[in-house]
């Protein structure tokens, strides 16, 4: 009876463990959740302050397409926005501009095939 008495006395003690511990996950989930959501706001608030209305609606139309390379123009236009390389608001000229440069920077991988010694009994 004692050992049944203090095996669920372990028991208990361990299931308290894991309900903390699964707690603090899911606290530390909703807090790194909350921190990524305020760096997006972030991000969202200069770039409103960097691009002109007709530049910020190509941008959105392009991350509908290819998001990963809108948000390749997003940190370009960042980090040039930091670091005062920026004169005044981008407009959807230049916004063209990067997006040709990005384009032009990546190339195509091109896949040729060599067919060798294959002959036809025929």
């Amino acid at each position: 009876m004692e050992e049944d008495a203090e095996l669920e006395a372990l028991r208990q003690r361990r299931l308290a463990e894991l309900k903390a511990q699964s707690g603090g996950n899911q606290a530390n989930f909703q807090e790194q959740h909350e921190k990524q959501r305020e760096l997006e706001e972030r991000r969202k608030f200069i770039l409103e302050q960097i691009l002109d209305s007709e530049a910020r609606e190509r941008l959105s139309r392009v991350s509908l397409v290819k998001p990963e390379k809108a948000r390749q123009v997003e940190d370009m236009l960042i980090s040039a926005a930091q670091s005062g390389r920026l004169g005044g608001k981008v407009s959807e000229e230049k916004l063209k501009s990067l997006l040709n440069e990005i384009a032009e920077k990546q190339t195509k991988t091109k896949i040729t095939y060599t067919r060798r010694g294959l002959e036809d009994d025929d």
